[in-house]
């Protein structure tokens, strides 16, 4: 006679019989694809490699029991199979296949006599108990900057500014934003936005962090400077709004995540834009508005200062804290805004190249998370860092993240 018994029963829960006193539990996991076993003994068997074929007693006796356990949970995957040695298993002959294919499952089996044989007395599987934490991840996502125009003009708006670390406050003087959680296995995407180009005066472009299970973060890039060589003098909306050239009117900032630039100052005075922790400079300051500091990466760091506007003496007008360069004046050219902080960019003083309207910088997003937590899967190069027991990525340009 030839067949197969196959033992296929699932459970989603409930708990292994106990064993009766005296069985002995071999402390060596079986990893092999063969083992033999004894009568009174109960052995932990990891298929996570392999299957693994499990050979009786030759000459069992009434009452001998065994137990076999699934140590990975892996039965399901590779699967535990029974070789009664000669003798009858649940009254089939050894010519059957004795199969246990279900994840989390135990036996015991006892032998009874020649006509049946071994028989189990308990093949329940268990749940899987335990739960892997929520993979909860702070974020820091910022827009690129705006650019600054030429031609006596405004500064650009800084890149939107959204946070959730450590109750940080958000541009716009928005609150701190939700830390997000993360499903395990899952790609998350980080795209970083440029900077705005100069003297034309163009808008930052968008920063955000998507993927399963989350809802996307969307930085707005900064707005664009009002320019006198496009002939447009109102700043542009944005994360936070340019600022104007002359008596045109500041951009607006968006909700939660940046301010307005400046405006309305007269024929010869431009406007600082916007920053994530102020306005645009107001009247002759003209300075960008400021930046918002964050602890996400470790240390302090200001980002999301609005640009400077052009400057019609002999000192110029320096940055304020948030990345943003010091703006053209006379004859001396304004300073760039430092990489990946989403300032906005200075604005130039006059139609040379000189003292040109900068571009805005690059925006970025920053990831913390717990370190027990971190995979290390990225894409893009990040830079990767450590801080107490958390674990920071910083994505200066494109990647992903695997959680």
């Amino acid at each position: 006679m030839s067949g197969t018994i196959v033992n296929n029963i699932t459970r989603t829960s409930g708990t292994i019989a106990p064993t009766a006193g005296g069985l002995n539990w071999d402390s060596a996991v079986v990893t092999g694809s063969t083992a033999s076993v004894d009568s009174g003994n109960g052995y932990w068997i990891n298929t996570t490699s392999n299957a693994c074929t499990v050979t009786l007693p030759a000459s069992p006796e009434l009452g001998d029991k065994i137990s076999l356990v699934d140590y990975a949970r892996t039965w399901a995957t590779n699967n535990l199979i029974i070789d009664s040695n000669g003798n009858n298993f649940q009254g089939e002959p050894d010519s059957y296949t004795v199969d246990y294919s279900t994840a989390g499952q135990s036996i015991t089996i006892v032998y009874s006599d020649a006509t049946k044989g071994w028989i189990p007395v308990s093949d329940a599987a268990v749940t899987d108990a335990p739960v892997p934490p929520p993979i909860v991840v702070d974020f820091l996502v910022i827009a690129g900057g705006g650019g600054g125009g030429r031609d006596g003009s405004g500064g650009g708006g800084a890149g939107g500014y959204r946070a959730s670390f450590n109750s940080e406050t958000s541009g716009g003087g928005g609150s701190s934003e939700s830390a997000i959680t993360l499903t395990a296995g899952q790609a998350y995407t980080a795209v970083v936005g440029a900077g705005g180009a100069g003297n034309t005066g163009g808008n930052g472009v968008n920063s955000s962090l998507a993927g399963s299970g989350i809802t996307t973060i969307t930085s707005i890039g900064g707005g664009a400077a009002g320019t006198g060589v496009s002939g447009v003098a109102n700043g542009n909306s944005g994360g936070s709004g340019g600022g104007a050239k002359g008596s045109g009117n500041g951009g607006a900032g968006t909700s939660n995540q940046g301010y307005a630039g400046n405006g309305n100052n007269g024929s010869y005075i431009a406007g600082g834009g916007g920053g994530a922790g102020s306005a645009g400079g107001a009247s002759i300051i003209q300075q960008g508005g400021i930046g918002v500091a964050s602890t996400i990466s470790g240390s302090s760091v200001t980002r999301g200062g609005g640009g400077v506007a052009w400057f019609d003496d002999t000192s110029g007008k320096p940055a304020l804290a948030g990345g943003a360069g010091n703006g053209a004046y006379t004859n001396n050219a304004g300073g760039a805004a430092t990489a990946n902080t989403g300032a906005g960019g200075a604005g130039g003083g006059a139609q040379t190249a000189v003292l040109a309207g900068l571009v805005g910088a690059t925006g970025v997003v920053i990831l913390r998370l717990p370190t027990s937590q971190y995979t290390g899967t990225t894409s893009g190069s990040p830079t990767v860092s450590a801080s107490g027991s958390d674990t920071i990525i910083t994505f200066n340009a494109n990647g992903t993240y695997t959680a």
